[in-house]
Order: structure tokens, then sequence, then C-alpha cells
């Protein structure tokens, strides 16, 4: 052990699985510090060693991981301190290793839903924590985690300490998920993709949250991401990992300002950012060919399609979607509950070939417009119309064969590819099911059709006999799409395609999305809360804010004069992968979703509801009517 003081050192980690074929390396001899009141950011791909390495310092590690090396743990002197500690050489649940997880060492979860249990209230399972580690009486439990709960931003800690996790959102779960970790005051905190797929106003409060607990307590923080913007807002110092090797070390101006390693520089390069220069084509480390995209485009699709119409190809009007609540106890609906307003009176044209961009946080209303734009479900209100330019179909009431040709045209890419494609079908099965349902081709030809879409999406013949979990994530994805386009649509909605995979593979999936548009005259509905990926994305963009449309533009206005409040906080709390342009620290406080502190004109006043205004050039606001609009296009300019 060296004499400086390192809070954490891990030496020659190795840590390897046994297979039949062989052993699987996932660590490989990777060595790292963290330094005491330090920010530490282990990035890396999926598959890179990171949550592995995160996992063997907890002692967390699956039972039959094969692991060497060193983690030498030096808390300091005093009360909690003590000698270093090599933490590999205690037994995974022995009481030494135990008393420092928990206490010494906390550890925030990648997915706050699965690390909670359901069967026990938020605050039994921080009283837990704290009670195993501190003489306290319930009562002192009680007091103390309802003060942490305060502490990481719940305005009623009480009310949320009687609560079960299903009742949090996911933004409010991960802020449960800090308060536990940090509940006992650890010397490092070991956060495990502390913000994946959550919104940007969210996450930049969780990155707040993080920075302001590691200050006030003092503690260090191993941050485990993919995310090159939080670590160029959050971390001091940097580790790159690459099939469980470091690759890269160094504090994070040098490594963000003059990169050495071509890996590194090859995510830098797949990273979508915000203005003119996200919109070159991203360079992923492996790029899919573009052969089997023509050869998919060769096909051809059914007779009449693409007759040209200056119409929208998607109609919105006036659609209004609510949800009754459920009864918290027995999931039944209650008697007296009122409805809750996914989609309030939307507005909106979605013309044939381009990429329309909808964005907001989560409860926004973004996937029910998708759901509704399916017939996953039915509007309370409004029409949906679809005009291929030949034929005007009502979305909404379309039944029998008009339905059945609907479903064909308009098609749905999934956030997440685990639960949406079968476990016990084949990949070959799963893209040719909708062949068959829908009647299309002779088995030869569907054949042929499902070896086109697997190279389309750059994956070779032989993955149609293999079934879904034996793909990484990306590739899920990829399978998903492909399933998108059996049918040959002419109009995609993308739910989240991208939200929780790795930039260089966010990348890949990015570039492959827009050259199936190019070369098939796809229409996309592009749904995330990544304004960096609309940005290069999109022709348009659409904002949402509890149900309903606030703006709307092309893609230039939106992004660079914003002009609805809340449209401007989204942009503020987009983490750029620059340590020179830290985060706004107003993008903490959650004022973007607070109506009342907006300016007069963009409130909405009983009686008197705000309307989208004209603007120009497309650009609609949802605003009262203005006695000066002369105001508002200075405003733009200004802004």
């Amino acid at each position: 052990m060296t004499a400086t003081r390192d809070l954490l050192r891990v030496e020659g980690l190795r840590v390897s699985f046994p297979l039949l074929g062989g052993d699987l390396t996932a660590v490989d001899g990777a060595s790292l510090r963290v330094l005491p009141g330090r920010i530490t950011a282990l990035v890396g791909e999926s598959g890179s060693g990171k949550s592995i390495t995160g996992q063997t310092i907890m002692g967390l590690q699956p039972s039959q991981a094969r692991v060497s090396g060193r983690i030498w743990f030096n808390p300091g002197e005093g009360e909690a301190g003590g000698p270093p500690l090599d933490l590999l050489t205690l037994p995974r649940d022995g009481r030494q290793i135990r008393a420092i997880r928990g206490d010494r060492i906390g550890m925030i979860f990648q997915e706050p839903m699965t690390s909670f249990s359901a069967l026990h209230t938020i605050g039994n399972q921080l009283s837990e924590a704290l009670r195993l580690h501190r003489p306290l009486t319930k009562r002192e439990a009680r007091e103390r985690c309802e003060a942490m709960l305060a502490r990481v931003g719940f305005g009623h800690p009480g009310r949320v300490f009687d609560m079960y996790p299903f009742e949090l959102s996911g933004g409010m779960r991960q802020r449960a998920m800090i308060a536990m970790a940090a509940i006992c005051g650890p010397d490092l905190l070991i956060a495990d993709e502390p913000t994946t797929a959550l919104d940007v106003t969210i996450q930049a409060q969780i990155l707040g949250l993080i920075r302001d607990l590691q200050q006030e307590l003092g503690m260090a923080v191993l941050l485990i991401t993919h995310d090159l913007g939080v670590v160029a807002n959050l971390a001091d110092e940097v580790v790159v990992m690459h099939r469980g090797q470091v690759m890269e070390a160094g504090d994070t101006a040098t490594i963000f300002h003059n990169p050495q390693h071509l890996y590194l520089r090859g995510l830098m390069q797949a990273v979508p950012v915000l203005g003119h220069a996200g919109r070159a084509r991203l360079r992923p480390l492996r790029e899919i060919p573009p052969d089997g995209i023509r050869e998919l485009a060769r096909l051809g699709r059914p007779e009449g399609r693409h007759e040209p119409s200056l119409r929208p190809l998607v109609s919105l009007r006036e659609v209004s979607k609510a949800f009754l609540p459920r009864h918290q106890s027995w999931s039944l609906i209650s008697s007296n509950a009122q409805p809750v307003t996914a989609v309030d009176r939307v507005s909106l044209d979605i013309m044939r070939g381009e990429c329309l961009g909808l964005v907001g946080e989560s409860g926004s209303g973004k996937t029910t417009i998708g759901k509704l734009l399916v017939r996953a479900m039915t509007p309370d209100a409004g029409t949906i119309i679809f005009d291929d330019g030949t034929e005007v179909i009502d979305i909404a009431e379309a039944q029998g064969p008009a339905l059945d040709d609907l479903r064909s045209r308009v098609q749905m890419i999934f956030q997440d590819p685990v639960s949406s494609l079968s476990p016990r079908m084949t990949v070959g099965s799963i893209l040719s099911e909708p062949l068959e349902i829908h009647r299309r081709g002779t088995p030869e030809e569907r054949r042929r059709l499902v070896t086109a879409l697997l190279s389309a999406i750059g994956l070779g013949q032989g993955a149609a006999a293999r079934f879904p979990h034996s793909f990484s994530g990306g590739q899920r994805q990829r399978i998903g799409i492909a399933r998108a386009l059996a049918l040959t649509p002419e109009f995609i909605i993308c739910d989240e395609v991208v939200s929780a995979l790795d930039v260089s593979v966010q990348a890949q999936i990015l570039n492959l999305l827009k050259d199936l548009q190019r070369e098939l005259h796809l229409t996309y509905l592009f749904i995330s809360h990544d304004l960096g990926v609309v940005n290069y994305m999109a022709d348009r963009i659409a904002v949402m804010w509890r149900g309903r449309l606030v703006e709307i533009g092309p893609r230039d206005l939106v992004m660079e004069a914003p002009v609805h409040p809340y449209t401007r906080a989204l942009l503020a709390a987009i983490p750029v992968p620059d340590p020179a342009r830290p985060l706004d620290p107003r993008a903490r406080i959650p004022t973007a979703r607070a109506e009342a502190e907006w300016p007069a004109v963009f409130r909405e006043v009983p009686g008197q509801p705000a309307r989208m205004v004209d603007l120009g050039a497309g650009h609609r606001v949802r605003m009262q009517e203005l006695a000066h609009p002369e105001q508002m296009f200075q405003q733009r300019a200004s802004g």
C-alpha cells in the first residue's frame, strides 16, 4: 500500500466467470483509486466491467465469480478509521464486511424499483439500514430518516416514510435510494448509473443532490456511468474502462480536453450534442453496413403507397385522454376518484417524410400520444386522422379491414426490447410473425424478407435461429426496429428507443434510424427526453408539459430560440460533455414545473385558457392572447 492517503485503491483486480467453453473475463487487471472527498467517474460501455467492479468493491459480486487482486479501503484514523484493509480478504457474508457495507461504503443501484423491496415501506428500509449500524430507538431512527428524506428533496418526508416504492415516481425512488445509501454518512458512496433513463430536469436535480451531499458530508463518490455529460458536470477524476481494462485515467479537464486513447476519442465522437455541431452524422465505434438497408428498400412496398400529398400524414385535433386512479390498497378503482388527465386537447400535424420530436418529462403525456396513434388505446375526445393521400382513416374509429390495414401502416418501436420481445420465440419467428398474421407473401418470400431485415440491422442470417436473451441490449433494440419494419409501414412511433443505451450503441441505432428513414421514405414520431438526441434526429420539435402541447416549431427555432419557460428549463438542464460548460445550478430546482413562477402570459387563467399562438415560421407557443405580439418576437430574437 502506498503512503498516499487514498480512500480506496483497486490494484490488479481480475473477475472471471466459469462457462462451458472457458472462463469469461469481466475485469482484467484493472487498477484505480478514489481520493477522500472527491468524485471519481468510472466510464465505459455496457460489458466494459464498470458495474461488476463496483459490486466487487461492495462484496456483492455473484457467488460463482472468481476474484483476484487487491481492494484497499483506508477510511483514515479516528472513530471510523483504522489501518488499510484489503476487502477481498474478508468473507463475502462475514460480520466484518457487513459492518462496512452500508455504513462506511454505501451504494446507489441502477434500478431502484428492483433494488427496493416491494413488500416494505420506504421508512422500513431506510430505518433498517440505519439501525443495523447505529444503536438507535425506533423513534430516533424515524426522526433521522425523515430528516434525510427532507434533505434529498421530499416536501413531506413523514408521508414518504410510510409509502411503498411503487407509489413513487422514478425520480422520487432514486432520491429515496440516495437517502438510504447516505443515511449512515459513509466515507465512500458508489453510484451505479444513478441517472440512467431519467428526464433531464430530474437528472439535473439528482446530479445536484449527489454533489451537495458529497460536499456536505465530506464523502467520496465512485460514479459509474456511460453518460459523458454527467461525468463532465460531476467528476473530479475519470477512469475509462474497455473490455475489463483501464484504458485511460486522469483529472476531468485533461481527459475531456486532451484525450489520448483512441477508444475515449471514439466515445466522445459518438455523443449527440446541441447546436449545429450535433447535426453531423454520428461516428459510432462500430458502424452498421448500409448494404442491408438498400436490399430491404429494393424489395419494395405494397401497391398504392407513397402517393404524393401536401396534406399531413397524421393529424391530431383536440385530442384528450384521462385515466381513473386506482385505490392504493387493493388496486381497485376508487368510487370517488377524479380522472387524471394525461393528454389535454392536443392538436398537431405530422408531415409525410419528416421526423417530429416529442419531448417532455415523465408524465407529460408523450407515450400516451404514441399509444393513441397505434390504437393501443382510444381518445376520450378529439380525432386522429391518417391520410396517405388517397384514403383518409380515422384511427380512433377504424374497424375490420380498415383497422387491419392501419396496423400494417403504423408501427411502434418500444423503449424496452427485453419485455417487448417474446423470450420463447426465435428472432426469425418474431420477424416473420407479423407477415403471417397479415398474410404477406409466400413462405419463401417471408424468409427472404426476414433475411433482408436482419441484414438491414447489421445482424447475420444466423441470428434468425437465436433467442432474444442471447443478444446485447443494442442488438435487441435493433431486432425491435426490424420487427417494426417487417410490414413496410409508412409511419413509425419511436418511444424512448435509445434512453438506456451506451453512447456508442446509441449512435449506431440513431444512424440506423436515419438511414432507414431516407431509404424507405419513413415518417417518424420520435419520443424522447434527451434533447441532444432529438436535436440530431428531428426536423421539428414539439414540447409537452402536463398533457399539454406548450411549444412546437422547426428544430433550429425551438433549440436555439425557445420562448416557453418550460422549454428553456429543459434546455438548461442538459448536461453538456464539456467541463467548461457546467450545468445551470437553477436547473436543480423544480421551478421548471412550477407554473406559478412563469411570466403571466404563459399561465392558465380560469375562464381564459391559454392557446397556441403562431409566432411565424411554423413556431407556435402556448400562451395568453397577446395585445402586442411584436414583444414576443423581440423576446425570441434576444433569447
